[in-house]
């Protein structure tokens, strides 16, 4: 602990962190190289709704911002949800080890530490991993979502978008990938065209294109994801019964190959949250702090709706109570507009080798109130677990910018052994709630039980089907989905289906700002 007296500069600084109300504490005040433990720098629980940045290159320490805050969060009462990309946070449900290096760190800071771990529950998409499954229908994913995890362009989106409006007017339930493939096959044949002309249409190409990137998603094995029991995003708002937040963990080490999908699965719950969620307004803690990993695989190749979307998203969950961080290595990851969003900012170290990299140092630099900081000499030469933070005071004002050294985690920085995990989720009350796929009767079925059905006057008709569905390619798309879609659809009597399906509904399902359906209870 530095022995040192407190230099005006730093105390000014201190004084802009001297919050009268709860708040997290990051660490000390570092100056010079030198970390002043009675200078601390916090942030008001009540602002973390503003949402927040964590940056920095990678080996910086923003996992252990991430584990330090997610923590301190669940002490006070508040959820917290982290997406555990590489496997590391899992550490977060047991107490910390103590060590040579920990103990520095904690004298440096001023911090009373003590090992201790936190509730958890552990989560995995589809199933594939050790974590409760995740899984989300199709019709409650929506197109936008969905565009984004098949990388379609504007016109496919719209194509896509068009092929869930059907649906949803004609009680055609979307809850897998084989429900929507047998769809657009149908919206594609000659009986399918007749049935849009009114309100568009689907083209053999685009049709192609998005049953290619649909049998590439499944192949992949990403179909586990979609379908039912749907995973409740209620869930994630529950606290132990000590009264301290439950930490949700997705594990997604095993799906590490396909980061579009897991950084879109991510927006769902976002949306499905905004969507379901009453609004509140300010309250003294969030409801819920939701930590973003590798938000630029998110917003990376993103159309423009989709853009619009996310920005719409994160300005308006702020009034649910709602807190984002998103977290990525550079600020200019982050698209500007969701960036004036983030009111609360840790911004660990960045490189400059490169004249591309001395451009985001500058960019970055550019982003933080003046201070008397050298920043760009600052944000080179910060060490690990040591980062440049600015946030939102009490009175939604920016506090002063304070290079800080921040806190040791008190639970264990690194991944709990593979049976310990598998306890916490064996002993998880959600694990039977979630465990078993199910499969219910959906737009497949009634499709092909249609089709089954349907009396065959002449035995031409299978003959003719194939000439109805030339030129080849529109012949050839529909395999992807299986040979049985390619014989249901060459019956010309599945026109009728989507004509009385729709008298099941009679209305088509209301739709969020991402195109998510409203969750039916």
């Amino acid at each position: 602990m530095s022995s040192a007296p407190t230099p005006p500069a730093v105390r000014e600084i201190a004084d802009g962190y001297a919050f009268t109300g709860p708040a997290l504490d990051l660490g000390a005040v570092l100056l010079d190289g030198t970390a002043y433990p009675d200078a601390q720098v916090r942030i008001p629980l009540g602002v973390l709704n503003r949402h927040g940045l964590v940056a920095g290159a990678t080996g910086t320490g923003k996992t252990k911002t991430l584990q330090l805050i997610a923590e301190q969060l669940s002490a006070q009462g508040v959820p917290v949800f982290l997406a555990d990309v590489k496997g590391d946070v899992s550490g977060i449900a047991a107490p910390g080890a103590p060590s040579e290096r920990t103990a520095a760190r904690v004298a440096e800071v001023g911090q009373q530490w003590t090992p201790q771990g936190c509730p958890v529950e552990f989560y995995s998409l589809g199933g594939q991993g050790a974590g409760i499954p995740i899984r989300a229908t199709v019709t409650s994913f929506g197109p936008l979502l969905l565009a984004k995890v098949l990388d379609l362009n504007e016109t496919q989106e719209s194509s896509l978008s068009l092929v869930f409006h059907y649906a949803d007017t004609k009680g055609l339930e979307l809850y897998d990938l084989k429900d929507l493939t047998a769809v657009i096959a149908f919206l594609a044949s000659a009986e399918g065209k007749e049935e849009l002309r009114t309100i568009g249409g689907l083209s053999s190409a685009t049709a192609g294109v998005i049953l290619r990137a649909l049998t590439l998603l499944e192949n992949e094995g990403a179909g586990a994801f979609f379908g039912e029991p749907e995973f409740d995003t209620a869930e994630l708002l529950r606290t132990a019964p000590d009264g301290r937040g439950v930490v949700s963990v997705l594990e997604l080490p095993a799906v590490q190959d396909r980061p579009r999908l897991f950084s879109t699965f991510l927006m769902w719950l976002l949306a499905d949250l905004y969507q379901e969620l009453p609004e509140v307004g300010d309250l003294d803690k969030p409801k819920l702090v939701f930590f973003f990993d590798e938000a630029h695989l998110l917003f990376k190749g993103a159309s423009k709706a989709f853009l619009e979307a996310i920005t719409q998203t994160v300005r308006l969950i702020r009034s649910k109570a709602v807190g984002i961080f998103f977290v990525t290595q550079s600020p200019r990851d982050v698209p500007s507009d969701v960036l004036a969003q983030l009111g609360n900012r840790v911004q660990h170290a960045l490189r400059a080798f490169t004249p591309d990299d001395a451009k985001a140092l500058k960019a970055t630099v550019s982003t933080f109130p003046r201070s008397s900081y050298d920043l760009g000499a600052v944000l080179t030469s910060l060490g690990t677990g040591e980062a440049v933070v600015t946030v939102l005071s009490e009175k939604g004002a920016p506090t002063p910018v304070a290079a800080t050294r921040l806190r040791a985690p008190q639970s264990l920085m690194g991944p709990i052994e593979a049976g310990a995990l598998r306890a916490v989720v064996d002993a998880s009350p959600l694990t039977a709630r979630y465990r078993d796929a199910i499969d219910r009767e959906s737009a497949y079925e009634k499709l092909a039980a249609r089709a089954a059905r349907a009396p065959r006057p002449e035995a031409a008709a299978p003959a003719r089907a194939p000439k109805e569905r030339e030129p080849a390619p529109r012949r050839e798309e529909p395999k992807g989905a299986g040979g049985l879609l390619d014989s249901l659809f060459s019956n010309p009597t599945v026109k009728s289906l989507a004509r009385s399906a729709g008298k099941q509904l009679g209305q088509e399902i209301s739709r969020s700002l991402f195109g998510t359906s409203k969750r039916r209870r």
